[in-house]
């Protein structure tokens, strides 16, 4: 019909039919693990020259320093930057925050600054309680003592042999952000929960196995 504005499918997350699974690992586990979606989260891959003009006038855009120490995190308000290369930053905010991405292109000016939306490249998923570092453990080379990955810290890792990058929240009760490609986010997910049967019991795995 004429005049008629065109529909806009709704937003899917890739873990959408894992979200029941995820919330009954926290339920089974009485709480020493809890795992979570965070979907849809705005994020920016962003390169510049660290000591270029460019990198102070979008720190100041953005309200937060880009951190310049290898594999560590930048917090300000509801922003985050991970440090992922020495010119290179992931910069990660509420879901919709598009208007990052053109105040850090006004804020480079004429220098060299490149800026890629990469926010349906990968979702997140939200790891925590008293035993998350014992269940990423399982499956992760890195040593995740917290004197050897504390809060504020990243890395570029594998998890379960899918790639991810891994944040130590600020704060050690809020546990870890697993940043992982959509397309790897459902197996990930699969074997969070499989990882989880320590805490949990053979119950939920039994039963996941039976409808899958």
């Amino acid at each position: 019909m004429a005049g008629t504005a065109p529909t806009t499918a709704p937003l899917r997350s890739p873990l959408e039919q894992a979200r029941e699974r995820l919330a009954a690992v926290t339920r089974a586990s009485g709480g020493a693990v809890r795992l979570a979606e965070l979907p849809f989260l705005t994020q920016l891959d962003v390169r510049l020259d660290p000591k270029g003009a460019a990198a102070d006038a979008v720190g100041l855009a953005l309200g937060l320093t880009l951190p310049v120490e290898p594999d560590t995190v930048v917090r300000a308000g509801e922003l985050t930057a991970l440090w992922l290369g020495p010119d290179e930053w992931l910069v990660v905010g509420p879901p919709g925050r598009r208007d990052m991405e053109s105040r850090i292109r006004e804020a480079g000016g004429d220098e060299p600054v490149s800026v890629v939306d990469v926010s349906a490249q990968r979702t997140t998923l939200l790891v925590s309680g008293p035993r998350a570092r014992d269940l990423l453990a399982h499956g992760c080379s890195l040593d995740l003592h917290p004197r050897a990955f504390r809060a504020g810290r990243c890395a570029q890792t594998t998890l379960g042999r899918t790639q991810v990058v891994l944040v130590a929240r600020d704060e050690p009760s809020s546990g870890f952000w697993v940043l992982v490609r959509s397309s790897f986010a459902g197996y990930l997910a699969d074997w969070l929960v499989d990882a989880a049967v320590e805490w949990t019991g053979p119950d939920l795995l039994t039963e996941r196995r039976q409808i899958s």
